[in-house]
């Protein structure tokens, strides 16, 4: 499978990535986060390639804005790893991991035709 969707089985964002996948012919695999827990070792390569742990999280979600404050403001990598351990649905989604190692986070139509090389911009 040259291409792999992480997110949530019932995130709409994620559903949309997945039905423009299949339209488009892209073979992919989808993981569920929440019940396929990342490796720590896993979300620090995210981290590195999607440009630090703020830039992986939601911070409009529900859960999010529920934390306690102490909570939002993990102060070491070991800190932020046990918070997106215990609560994969902080992650922004989907994230999209291609045979190549190029990781990207999140969906829209003319992302996706640049990223997989499919139709025309526009």
């Amino acid at each position: 499978m040259a291409t792999t969707l992480y997110g949530l089985g019932n995130c709409d964002t994620c559903k949309k990535a997945r039905k423009w996948l299949e339209r488009f012919g892209v073979a992919h695999a989808f993981v569920d986060y929440r019940d396929q827990r990342q490796a720590p070792e896993t979300l620090l390569e995210w981290k590195d390639k999607l440009g630090g742990w703020d830039a992986m999280i939601n911070k409009s979600s529900t859960t999010w804005r529920t934390l306690p404050d102490h909570r939002k403001t993990p102060g070491s990598d070991a800190e932020w790893k046990l918070l997106l351990t215990e609560y994969p649905q902080l992650i922004r989604r989907p994230v999209v991991i291609t045979d190549d190692g190029a990781i990207a986070q999140g969906f829209s139509d003319n992302g996706f035709k640049k990223r997989f090389g499919v139709g025309a911009l526009g």
